[in-house]
């Protein structure tokens, strides 16, 4: 899946949603976190890293019929966090750090046990969108 890492490849996208959200009338003059706000949108950033957490939860339960080896489940009597805690490769280089499989881990690593624990991917999604809500550091990392 493709995700922009250059800063200048995230902000040429912002800079749609910024446009479209001042199209709002009632909202026109506001900063755009306030039309994101009253939009009751999310950053594109953060929608993408919102996408990535679904799709590994759908690969790490088995319902996307893809080959779930692409991530190495860490070995629970070892690691803090949850159930479903993944291990990172060592990448040596700068294109490898951003393939779908090493750029999700940390911050599925950072998910709450109770997020990945869900049964279904409408209650993930739920779980995760409450997640999100409740952290503040969800758009830094």
């Amino acid at each position: 899946m493709w995700c922009p890492y250059l800063s200048k490849d995230i902000e040429v996208l912002e800079k749609v949603q910024k446009r479209a959200t001042k199209l709002i009338t009632t909202c026109k003059s506001w900063g755009y976190e306030d039309r994101l706000r009253y939009t009751g949108l999310m950053t594109l950033k953060s929608r993408r890293k919102r996408g990535d957490m679904i799709e590994v939860f759908k690969l790490i339960k088995g319902i996307d019929k893809i080959d779930k080896n692409i991530f190495s489940l860490a070995d629970n009597n070892r690691v803090r966090g949850h159930q479903y805690r993944l291990l990172k490769s060592h990448s040596k280089l700068d294109i490898r750090k951003h393939y779908f499989s090493n750029r999700v881990i940390n911050t599925w690593n950072s998910l709450d046990d109770n997020v990945v624990a869900a049964e279904t991917v409408n209650c993930f999604k739920a779980r995760l969108d409450k997640f999100i809500k409740n952290n503040n550091k969800w758009e830094e990392s």
